[in-house]
């Protein structure tokens, strides 16, 4: 099937590009989501109509994502947590516990957005990736610390 990228997609292209993508996928997620409309020839003359539109916006949300990224230069998240033994932490620390903190520091950040390998479960500070905009990802430091 194809579609009509509404917005930006890393896998599939930039907003406004009209892409080949399986019938299951398009139907299933991008069209319901409003990533993406069908690629008719009303849709397509609509579209060369609202491009300009579509590309504004684009930019204007990468611009708005870069100097975001500016602001999260040298952010430090720290976050309290019981220890055990040999500084063992109880749980573990989870992209919902980092978006939190953050939220703190008056940072709004999409959950999604917060790239880890794995949940940290150890004392100390730890490289953490959030991913703002297609192509923008800022790297900010998590300071695990045992609760006093």
């Amino acid at each position: 099937m194809k579609v009509i990228l509404k917005e930006s997609i890393d896998a599939l292209g930039k907003a406004g590009d009209a892409v080949k993508v399986s019938d299951g996928y398009a139907r299933n997620y991008l069209i319901p989501k409003g990533l993406a409309i069908e690629a008719n020839v009303k849709n397509l003359k609509v579209l060369e109509h609202e491009r300009k539109n579509i590309l504004q916006k684009a930019e204007k949300a990468a611009k708005d994502a870069e100097a975001l990224a500016e602001k999260f230069a040298g952010v430090t998240c720290t976050i309290a947590r019981r220890v055990g033994e040999q500084d063992k932490l109880f749980g573990s620390i989870t992209t919902r516990d980092i978006q939190e903190a953050l939220l703190e520091q008056k940072f709004d950040v999409d959950r999604k957005g917060i790239i880890m390998d794995e949940p940290i479960k150890a004392l100390g500070e730890f490289p953490v990736k959030i991913k703002l905009h297609a192509g923008i990802t800022v790297e900010i430091k998590v300071a695990v610390v045992a609760e006093s």
